[in-house]
């Protein structure tokens, strides 16, 4: 990063950015793991959820935010999907696998476990997928915004 832009943006306003995408973070991916755990109660014929599960899942999921993006280089939000980034999804994956079963989220059910852990690998490429999306959008727009302010200052220069 050069020297101009590190001046321009605070060391508060670093942590800040970093924080805001561990919420959002923590936000999706609780999302996607309550809605396959009541997809999992409502198969096995109950409407009840327990909140110390969702409790769990929650702080699980900003625990995982944290790792993610402070020591596995925020991997779910690259530019592509290799060799890393794929150890990095069965990690964060086996991970979540591990806590369900230690804290019974699936009744410790191998088969519903080991189909969750497929289900969070596929919620992972879907997140990364999303983000490389949202980064073409954002670039486009920034494009289209950069052509028009050069348009308005080459229609000054020719008013000058």
């Amino acid at each position: 990063m050069s020297r101009k832009k590190s001046e321009n943006i605070s060391l508060w306003e670093r942590y800040l950015a970093k924080e805001i995408g561990i919420e959002f973070k923590a936000c999706l991916y609780f999302f996607c793991i309550l809605f396959f755990y009541s997809m999992y109660r409502i198969i096995g014929g109950s409407f009840e959820a327990s909140i110390i599960h969702m409790a769990e899942m929650i702080f699980l999921t900003y625990v995982m935010g944290y790792l993610q993006v402070f020591l596995l280089s925020n991997f779910d939000e690259g530019e592509q999907l290799k060799g890393k980034e794929i150890l990095y999804i069965i990690l964060c994956s086996t991970i979540y696998i591990g806590v369900s079963v230690l804290c019974g989220w699936f009744n410790r059910g191998v088969i519903v476990s080991v189909c969750f852990g497929l289900y969070m690998m596929i919620a992972y490429i879907g997140v990364l997928l999303i983000y490389k999306l949202k980064r073409n959008i954002d670039a486009k727009l920034l494009n289209e915004d950069l052509k028009a302010f050069q348009e308005r200052g080459s229609k000054y220069e020719k008013c000058n």
